[in-house]
């Protein structure tokens, strides 16, 4: 029996290795044989087309979101209601994001005022408000009540409008407005009676601070309208209003025009003259002006008469940049004191890095104008452009009203032949 199970299991060895080679390792082929992973038996297609039917439910939706939290409304006075803001509410960081976006101005039309002054001076104008942040109830006591029926009001922390303003000290007011028509506005009775028939074009200032100043200058000096061409700053720009202190709703303001158009928003009979930095008798020295006529504002270095000189024929261009050279009109210079203003009068004030354009120098040339030139102290270049609009503007105030009172003395007392 011993020698029975000897032999079995010599034999069982034996078909584990390669015949006639006793002891030696099983080969490659059994190797994979050994390792070789059970083979899947499949239902058959009818019970896996079942299967896979089970297997592809549809997803469940995710739940909707909670609805927005109830809008809390108060009262404010006899028919006047505002809306307090919940708490995550962002609507006023988004309206002040987009609102400060010039291209978002110019394609909704809408711009962002700050602060009571401007607003009450907006609303005053007859500009059109749509929504109002403010921080406390206060504030709407000292609005126009009309106008705020009108609008959809907002009360918000005021840690939310200081973060989102501009300005150091914010009053708690972030007004949005329809952009203001100058056709439509209401401007100021006082500031009415008291226009004089003078006029600003800006050319070129691109300074938001400065255009601001300007503005406020000619609304300070009287001026009947303000011309923007194109290369200006926006005027409606939060740094230009904030400037402005309310200009913008004293006096029209036409802005974003070309030269082309200039001549038709001008009265019949109009003189224009130009502020520029250009020596009185360095105008023969040469006729062509790269890109500007100089820089508005600024005054010669020394004080010497002021002369006319007559303009040389302009070399021609070699090159892209020397084509956009133009020959300067002739214009007779005097120091901006002197006489120079009649009714109506126009001012053209260019800005500091680019200067009066051609095109202006060529308005004044075909209105009979004039170059005025503010003197300073040798070695100063210039000065900025909107303290020389300031100092020609009041100075032509000054001229016209000295006119006007001469005009009333010879109706009132005509001399006799």
């Amino acid at each position: 029996m011993a020698a029975a199970a000897a032999k079995l299991a010599k034999g069982w060895g034996r078909s584990l290795l390669r015949p006639g080679r006793p002891g030696e390792a099983v080969g490659r082929r059994g190797v994979r044989a050994l390792r070789r992973s059970p083979v899947r038996v499949l239902p058959p297609r009818k019970e896996r087309g079942a299967a896979a039917g089970e297997q592809q439910r549809p997803r469940e939706r995710p739940p909707p979101p909670p609805p927005p939290p109830a809008v809390e409304r108060r009262s404010a006075g006899p028919g006047l209601w505002y809306e307090k803001a919940a708490p995550g509410d962002r609507r006023l960081g988004k309206v002040v994001t987009i609102a400060k976006s010039k291209k978002f101005r110019d394609h909704h039309g809408k711009v962002l005022l700050e602060g009571h002054r401007l607003i009450k001076d907006a609303l005053e104008a007859g500009a059109v408000l749509q929504t109002l942040f403010f921080s406390t109830v206060g504030h709407l006591k000292e609005l126009p009540e009309a106008e705020l029926k009108r609008a959809n009001l907002v009360k918000v922390k005021f840690e939310d409008i200081k973060s989102w303003s501009d300005v150091v000290t914010p009053q708690g007011l972030i007004g949005i407005f329809s952009k203001p028509d100058h056709a439509k506005m209401s401007y100021p009775a006082a500031q009415l009676t008291s226009s004089l028939p003078l006029l600003l074009i800006c050319d070129n200032i691109r300074d938001p601070g400065n255009l601001g100043t300007i503005l406020r200058s000619a609304a300070g000096a009287g001026c009947e309208k303000v011309l923007l061409t194109k290369g200006c700053v926006d005027p409606w720009e939060p740094k230009v209003l904030r400037a402005g202190m309310g200009a913008h709703f004293r006096l029209p303001i036409v802005a974003n025009l070309d030269w082309e158009s200039v001549p038709s928003n001008l009265p019949a009979g109009i003189q224009v003259c130009v502020a520029d930095n250009k020596e009185p008798g360095a105008q023969g020295e040469t006729t062509s002006v790269p890109g500007g006529a100089g820089r508005a504002g600024s005054a010669p270095g020394n004080a010497k008469a002021p002369a006319k000189s007559k303009p040389k024929a302009a070399p021609e261009p070699e090159d892209e940049e020397d084509a956009a050279d133009v020959c300067v009109p002739e214009l007779a210079v005097q120091y901006y004191y002197e006489n120079w203003t009649q009714t109506p009068v126009a001012v053209v004030i260019g800005g500091e890095t680019h200067g009066l354009s051609p095109d202006a120098l060529h308005l004044a040339a075909s209105t009979g104008g004039k170059r005025l030139v503010v003197p300073v102290v040798p070695g100063v270049d210039s000065l900025n452009s909107a303290i020389a609009a300031g100092i020609v503007l009041f100075e032509g105030k000054r001229q016209l009203l000295w006119r006007h009172k001469q005009e009333d003395e010879r109706q009132k007392f005509p001399v006799v032949g």
